[in-house]
Formats: C-alpha cells, sequence, structure tokens
C-alpha cells in the first residue's frame, strides 16, 4: 500500500492551523521567521495527519531514528515522508518504507551541481535534454527520494548510486527491486522512492487540511 499526496499551502490559515498542530509542533512552527515557512512546516504536518486519518491512525507517537528520518513508534506497519518546497508540501504514507521528494523549478539552477555530485552518465543525459534545466530536476527529486527512503538523506553522497532514466525509472545495481515514480506538478517535480508504483497523486484543497 502507498498513498501519495500534495497541496498548495500559500493560502494556508495560520491560526486554524496552529489549533490541530500538538505542541512539538506548532513551537517548531513558530521558530521560522517568515509565514511562508510556517505554513510549509504547518500544512506539511495538517497533510500527514489527513492521510493518517484516512488510515484510522489518530494516535501517532512520532520518534526520530539515527540520521533523523521521522517514524511512527506505536504504528510500526506504517511509514511516512514529507517534504516541501516552495508554495508545495507533499506527503507519503505507505505500509513498508518510502521517500517523496517535491522540488520547484528553477529555470536558473546551476547545472554545475550535477557535474560536479552527479554521476556522469545522469549530467550527461541533463546536458543533453532540449530542456537542461528540467531534466535536472527530474534526477534531483529522483535522487533525494531515495535518499529520503534510505533514511540516511544527505549522508547518502549523490554520486554514490545511479539512476537509470528510462520509462521504467531504476537505480543502478538495485537488489531491492526499488520502484521510483515520477510526476509534473506545472513548476514543480516530485518523485517517490518505495516498493510500489505509484500511478496516481492526490491534489488536496488547502481548506481541507483544517
Amino acid at each position: 500500500m502507498i498513498k501519495v499526496a500534495y497541496c498548495n499551502v500559500e493560502d494556508l490559515d495560520l491560526a486554524e492551523s496552529y489549533k490541530l498542530l500538538p505542541q512539538h509542533r506548532r513551537e517548531k512552527a513558530s521558530r521560522f521567521r517568515f509565514d511562508k515557512d510556517r505554513k510549509l512546516s504547518c500544512g506539511a504536518y495538517l497533510l500527514l495527519k489527513k492521510l493518517l486519518d484516512g488510515e484510522g491512525i489518530t494516535d501517532p507517537a512520532f520518534k526520530l531514528a539515527k540520521y533523523g528520518k521521522a517514524c511512527i513508534s506505536n504504528h510500526e506497519n506504517i511509514h511516512f515522508n514529507l517534504s516541501h518546497s516552495n508554495k508545495l508540501v507533499a506527503c507519503a504514507i505507505s505500509d513498508r518504507e518510502v521517500g517523496v521528494d517535491v522540488e520547484y523549478i528553477d529555470a536558473g539552477i546551476d547545472l554545475n551541481i550535477a557535474r560536479n555530485y552527479f554521476f556522469n552518465t545522469e549530467y550527461d543525459g541533463i546536458i543533453k535534454s532540449p530542456n537542461p534545466s528540467d531534466e535536472f530536476f527530474k534526477y534531483w527529486v529522483l535522487k533525494e527520494s531515495y535518499m529520503k527512503y534510505t533514511g540516511l538523506g544527505f549522508n547518502l553522497d549523490l554520486d554514490s548510486f545511479e539512476i537509470i532514466m528510462s520509462d521504467d525509472i531504476k537505480l543502478k545495481n538495485d537488489k531491492n527491486n526499488l520502484k521510483f515514480s515520477l510526476f509534473d506538478l506545472h513548476d514543480y517535480k516530485l518523485a517517490v522512492a518505495g516498493h510500489y508504483k505509484v500511478d496516481n497523486i492526490v491534489e488536496v484543497n488547502v481548506k481541507d487540511l483544517y
């Protein structure tokens, strides 16, 4: 089982959102200087809450693993991952480990990032693409979704694994038969790494978060 949803939180009502947050999350959101970042923090949690509610989980107890990936200690058969960028938040839940990443497509991205930190084959695919910046973010969200899937995050070097871009996106020399799913969301890319192929993701209206 895997479910993925995203939401534009630009118009999130912070006052209403804070009423639904546990104390630790309110404190975390309040530490951000700008409302934009507070909305992303609140919105990501509320989107997770909405997906968990749909599974009948209303009492999640969160803890952090060794490298900082959050998990639910009292429902060990449910895994989740969160991501946010610019105005969007994204959430994936599954009965097995999962990673999700969403990124705003910045046409001015420095492609030297790929040259310096990606596999040469990945960089070549980007440079030879008709739209290199768009291709860069395809690789970026796929790679980061895998890094988040592992729980290592940026403790796993970007050039320590290779994404094979094809109709069926794969991880080179993969022994776990992981599935990658890639989506275009207007000015964003979203990718999911896990044990199931994702055919559809759900767009949630911000007003349905509270």
